[in-house]
């Protein structure tokens, strides 16, 4: 088993096997990693750092065997502490279940999550007010006031005010931060995309509470697949599986499933 912090290229080759599901383990271990165990052919475990999930890929086809080496490597590396959660397939969430509870301790499974592709987008049904607004250096502090009220929402990846705004910035810079903008110009829901080779995340889709149900988030995230279509990418995004009125809204612009994981803690 092979540790150290840089990527080969045969876990590409083993990604690719789940390129859906593992989109954005693909992407950080693109980036750097403060953790990374793979064998090229079967496991791959990867983690950046707080707050942020430990990704574990193992085959569809994974032995009891091969479990118990996934659950071991992450025990013997203090990521069973009780301080991570990790984004992993349901055969081996419900294997570090059994095991944690073996060894006196409890793990449940905290979100199910979806992974879909949009191959043929299709327009609203319903056009909301407003428009698609792509955000500059002069919206920073309005995008820090999204990111801060889409995770504390979520309950995930959260980090302090100046977390955020190095995150806001960083969104900004690449061009891809968008906001939708009501007809009177209030700022009312965000959308944000992320490219890495062939495909790109919609991700940080957030309306504010006050102006939900009026089909905002729909209309910019169509709009935003629209331009991660046109520059050559196929666009794609996880959900929260337990949201079935924002996951009937994906579908019906086009989004279709293409794999299943979750998040235990």
């Amino acid at each position: 088993m092979r540790r150290d912090t840089y990527v080969d290229v045969r876990d590409y080759v083993l990604l690719e096997k789940d390129k859906y599901t593992f989109f954005v383990l693909k992407r950080i271990m693109g980036g750097e990693c403060k953790l990374l165990m793979s064998d090229q052919e079967r496991l791959i475990i990867c983690f950046t750092g707080q707050p942020f999930p430990v990704w574990i890929l193992t085959a569809d086809d994974a032995s009891a065997e091969e479990m118990e080496k996934a659950f071991k490597l992450a025990k013997e590396n203090k990521l069973l502490d009780g301080k991570h959660h990790f984004n992993i397939k349901y055969s081996l969430a419900e294997y570090f279940i059994k095991r944690a509870a073996e060894d006196g301790s409890k793990l449940k499974i905290t979100t199910n999550m979806f992974a879909y592709d949009c191959l043929e987008p299709v327009r609203p049904e319903t056009e909301a007010d407003g428009g698609i607004y792509r955000c500059e250096m002069k919206d920073l502090e309005e995008v820090v006031d999204f990111l801060n009220d889409f995770h504390n929402e979520l309950k995930i990846d959260q980090k302090d005010i100046s977390g955020y705004r190095e995150d806001a910035e960083a969104f900004i810079n690449t061009g891809n931060m968008y906001l939708w903008k009501d007809d009177t110009g209030r700022s009312v829901a965000s959308c944000k995309y992320a490219p890495t080779k062939d495909m790109a995340s919609i991700n940080l889709v957030f309306t504010r509470p006050e102006f939900r149900r009026k089909h905002y988030a729909e209309n910019l995230v169509y709009q935003v697949t629209m331009k991660v279509k046109e520059e050559g990418y196929v666009p794609m995004l996880y959900t929260d599986a337990d949201y079935v009125a924002s996951n009937a809204c994906y579908e019906k612009i086009g989004y279709v499933l293409r794999g299943k994981l979750c998040t235990i803690g």
